[in-house]
């Protein structure tokens, strides 16, 4: 399965990349040639931490590199009066008679938390391309599922969304 990014996805994870590469990888290998200095390696925590260190940061790097390897671009719906990927959208719950205000976003940006909700997700995939005014079901498991209607859907690009790719 592809990873569904935006350009700025991309744009942010290449970032990501040269910053850990120019930056934190020489930081590192200085701070191993300084705690090999130190003597016996195998009682020796600072170059333990220090590869650990290498260990995690080498990783992260591989990790970026093959989501933006196998990733598909998703591109924001232009249709002004369907919810779209990055669209901010105010909805209401019908159970809990109460409204929020979601937005819309790739996996890699998802948090509930801040109110981002990927379009994966079983809420995200409901209201997906639906209207203002339109009462939409949200199923969550075979058990349970609940009724939600659009109020607002205020158009956004991925540019608008400011939670870190994780």
């Amino acid at each position: 399965m592809f990873n569904e990014l935006s350009e700025k996805d991309i744009f942010e994870m290449e970032k990501e990349i040269d910053y850990r590469i120019a930056f934190i990888r020489p930081k590192i290998s200085k701070d191993i040639v300084e705690a090999k200095a130190h003597g016996d390696l195998s009682e020796n925590a600072e170059y333990h931490a220090a590869r650990r260190e290498k260990g995690i940061n080498e990783g992260r790097i591989e990790y970026l590199r093959l989501m933006i390897k196998t990733a598909k671009v998703v591109h924001q719906n232009n249709k002004s009066d369907e919810v779209g990927i990055f669209d901010k959208v105010e909805v209401f719950f019908e159970e809990d008679n109460e409204s929020q205000t979601v937005q819309i976003s790739t996996t890699m940006r998802n948090d509930p938390s801040k109110g981002v909700i990927s379009k994966e997700s079983p809420f995200g995939q409901a209201i997906l391309g639906k209207r203002k005014g339109d009462k939409v079901e949200v199923k969550v498991n075979k058990e349970y599922s609940y009724h939600v209607v659009i109020k607002s859907i205020i158009k956004l690009t991925s540019e608008d969304i400011n939670i870190p790719i994780s």
